[in-house]
């Protein structure tokens, strides 16, 4: 069976909506039958993971981090937290790299001690090389 033809009865892009589907209708006719015009639904969304780290894993960060900078004890610090906010130059981070090695039992490489830039990313670092261990 060879289709005689395919027409795009409407096109439309003016505004740029993301996930969502541009071409409205379309219609196919073949020998000469037509079939019902076509609705395209909007693209559903990406199958994403979420890697956070356990909340205990997160406090014994935050507990360091804290000891490390010498923080006051009602001075907040969570996971959301960055290091430069919190007062931390790269010398403070190595050091915190080191008290968090020594206390979880890691090794750290350098290329990823260097992609550490807040108290989740730390977490989430070092439940990926405990699990590794």
């Amino acid at each position: 069976m060879a289709a005689s033809s395919f027409a795009i009865s409407s096109l439309s892009c003016s505004s740029f909506k993301p996930n969502q589907a541009y071409l409205k209708t379309s219609s196919l006719s073949i020998k000469g039958i037509s079939f019902p015009s076509l609705r395209l639904k909007p693209a559903s969304r990406r199958f994403s993971i979420n890697c956070a780290a356990k909340p205990e894993t997160v406090d014994k960060v935050c507990e360091i981090v804290k000891k490390q900078l010498a923080l006051p004890g009602d001075k907040v610090v969570n996971g959301e937290s960055k290091f430069t906010a919190l007062g931390a130059d790269s010398l403070d981070t190595v050091e915190i790299v080191m008290g968090l090695e020594e206390a979880f039992g890691i090794t750290v490489e350098e290329e990823n001690a260097q992609t550490i830039a807040t108290v989740q990313d730390a977490a989430d670092l070092i439940e990926e090389l405990v699990a590794k261990k």
